[in-house]
């Protein structure tokens, strides 16, 4: 059985990887993974291959097991991975709740890892895995402290399993949008205002367009929009602490007198 999987798949980015996929493969079965069923049925009613649907919390290790269970019994071949499940806070770091500061950590970065890991040994040679990540992976980011560090953690290791992978004829491509017209906002940005300069925000599908564009050229890398290129380039080569300064420029933040 050929199935390709997508976590994240209720909204945004998972739901254009899952119409995107769906539009591009043959399939057996596209599994769409997330919390919200309801979601992911008006989603499946949509799409041409048949669909199995996954109502997982990847936040919790219990969810690993069940997906583990589900890999066994169906002893799929899978021709593409798409983890997209994850989220973010704009909010100082203090002030956000340690639930949350660790639940980022869970799924942004701890789930990722254990889905590919779990899914790996049903791949074959020509089976890709597409991992979301963000224009945050490319610097420390104040205010993101723990989004930013969970997707630099995302785009390391997806370039290094790349190469890792590389015998097995499988690809991993870390894809790093800027701002985009997400529900992402709805939950990340918090009451203090902490981040309130968005620059260009990109469609999804715009995203996903460039990213299956720059995988059939060969890239482990997707990065949308000459500007954002450009400042993938730019803070690559400025020192860190005048790339924070400017972020925070941006911003509208003067840094916080020190607290006794």
């Amino acid at each position: 059985m050929k199935i390709a999987i997508i976590t994240g798949a209720s909204s945004g980015m998972g739901l254009e990887f899952a119409r995107a996929i769906d539009r591009e493969e043959q399939l057996d079965e596209l599994w769409l993974i997330a919390r919200r069923e309801d979601r992911l049925r008006e989603l499946a009613a949509t799409l041409k291959n048949k669909c199995r649907i996954l109502t997982l919390d990847l936040s919790r290790s219990g969810s690993f097991q069940e997906y583990a269970r589900a890999l066994e019994e169906a002893k799929p071949t899978v021709t593409t991975l798409c983890n997209v499940a994850g989220f973010g806070r704009f909010a100082l770091f203090e002030e956000t709740p340690l639930d949350v500061n660790l639940g980022m950590i869970d799924v942004n970065a701890r789930a990722l890892t254990a889905v590919t890991q779990l899914t790996l040994p049903h791949m074959r040679r020509g089976s890709r895995i597409f991992n979301l990540d963000s224009l945050s992976a490319f610097q420390p980011v104040p205010y993101q402290c723990v989004y930013g560090a969970t997707k630099a953690f995302v785009l390391s290791f997806s370039r290094a399993l790349n190469v890792e992978l590389e015998p097995r004829g499988i690809r991993v491509m870390a894809v790093s949008p800027g701002w985009v017209k997400t529900e992402f906002f709805d939950h990340a940005v918090s009451d203090n205002g902490a981040v309130t300069y968005y620059n260009v925000l990109w469609e999804p599908a715009q995203v996903i367009e460039q990213a299956l564009k720059d995988y059939r050229k060969g890239k482990d890398l997707s990065v949308l929009g000459a500007s954002v290129r450009r400042q993938v380039l730019l803070v690559k080569l400025l020192p860190h602490k005048l790339v924070m300064k400017v972020w925070m420029k941006q911003q509208g933040h003067a840094h916080r007198p020190p607290v006794d």
